[in-house]
């Protein structure tokens, strides 16, 4: 009897052992690793799926999110059932269904700058799963100065990136994208879509690079940037330079700690805009009340649905179209969910604009509450 593999375990990893590159010894590697998932959503769920059934020691799970019936099509370690459950919970029980011998340990925070190095110090690596530009720059910056190696991916309607950032041996987020983009300029999920089995892909990719980097075969992604496209099925390659004056992994590095990635994303931790709900805006229409309706969505959204008669200015437009509105109207903003709109009203009032108000929830709100369709 193998002093490492006891009962099923001889059996259910049998596949690697006759693997040269693998065997019993590089399984007994995957058995002591342990490897923290940042997100448990689109990119986690395959992640951390397919590390359980490889035979990860310990899986370390960071989620504050509940499961919502839109997850469902992309974040498959959720089901139905689980839906209104926390996210740690309904993954955690799919990992023991996949593998009883993996051990989930589950930190149910948001990662921010004050917990972010204390819950990343006992890992080997990490798996980024996020999807938003903060909490990007806050992995990478822990990472770098941690010396742990970040599988990353990311996502975007048809197409996904993936890369593996170790500062020892390649560059690190920074140096890919020195600077984040404008705050909205980058729909998310909610707002932009996504195609289902698109984060299954990249998802596997970051997967593979972990089991590697565990194992110490093959060639990693470290300084290759690899880019998915779906409808076109087709892979490319982009060499990623170490930027030498990148203040996280550079000659000369200035970070010495982390920082308020909220701020430096230009994205402000209070409401700075008034807000309307549906039901509002609502009477406001009914009442025949003057202001401007605006709506920053995309031309294909708007000819999807759109609310009353509103001025359409996508967001990308609308620092270069201000001269179409007038600054001294009531101004109402819109998007699908109120993420874009929130970024337009503080273009709008940076530009003087004197009474602006974001639409809670944007048109999916209005949809459920107002304008129920079937």
């Amino acid at each position: 009897m193998d002093p490492t593999f006891r009962g099923e375990e001889l059996r259910r990893y049998s596949r690697h052992f006759i693997l040269p590159e693998v065997g019993k010894a590089g399984q007994a590697k995957l058995k002591a690793a342990k490897v923290l998932l940042i997100g448990t959503g689109g990119l986690g769920s395959p992640a951390a799926m397919y590390l359980a059934a490889s035979g990860v020691g310990q899986l370390g799970l960071v989620d504050f999110d509940k499961v919502d019936l839109t997850n469902l099509h992309r974040q498959i370690i959720h089901g139905t059932s689980d839906v209104g459950s926390p996210k740690l919970d309904s993954a955690t029980r799919s990992i023991a269904d996949i593998n009883p011998n993996v051990e989930v340990v589950k930190h149910e925070a948001r990662l921010t700058s004050s917990n972010a190095l204390e819950i990343m110090a006992d890992y080997d690596l990490v798996v980024d799963g996020t999807d938003n530009f903060p909490t990007r720059y806050l992995v990478n910056d822990a990472c770098v100065l941690l010396g742990k190696p970040n599988m990353y991916g990311s996502i975007f309607r048809f197409e996904g990136q993936a890369t593996v950032f170790c500062a020892s041996e390649g560059p690190c987020y920074r140096c890919l994208f020195p600077e984040p983009p404008p705050p909205g300029m980058v729909p998310s999920c909610a707002d932009a879509g996504v195609l289902g089995v698109l984060p299954g892909i990249i998802g596997m990719i970051q997967a593979t690079e972990a089991i590697k980097f565990i194992l110490g075969i093959g060639e990693p992604l470290i300084g290759r940037l690899l880019i998915y496209d779906a409808l076109g099925m087709r892979f490319t390659e982009l060499r990623i330079r170490k930027d030498p004056a990148c203040p996280a992994c550079g000659e000369s590095p200035s970070l010495n700690g982390l920082i308020d990635y909220e701020q430096f994303c230009g994205i402000s931790s209070e409401p700075s805009m008034k807000e309307i709900e549906p039901a509002d805006l609502a009477a406001m229409l009914e009442e025949d009340v003057p202001f401007t309706l605006l709506d920053v969505r995309e031309q294909e959204e708007y000819d999807e649905f759109h609310i009353a008669e509103p001025v359409l200015i996508p967001l990308g437009r609308l620092p270069f179209m201000l001269g179409e509105l007038n600054p001294e109207s009531k101004t109402i903003v819109y998007c699908r969910s109120g993420r874009r709109s929130a970024t337009a009203c503080e273009i709008l009032q940076n530009a003087g604009f004197v009474d602006v108000a974001n639409l809670v929830g944007g048109a999916e709100a209005w949809l459920e509450e107002i304008d129920r369709q079937d």
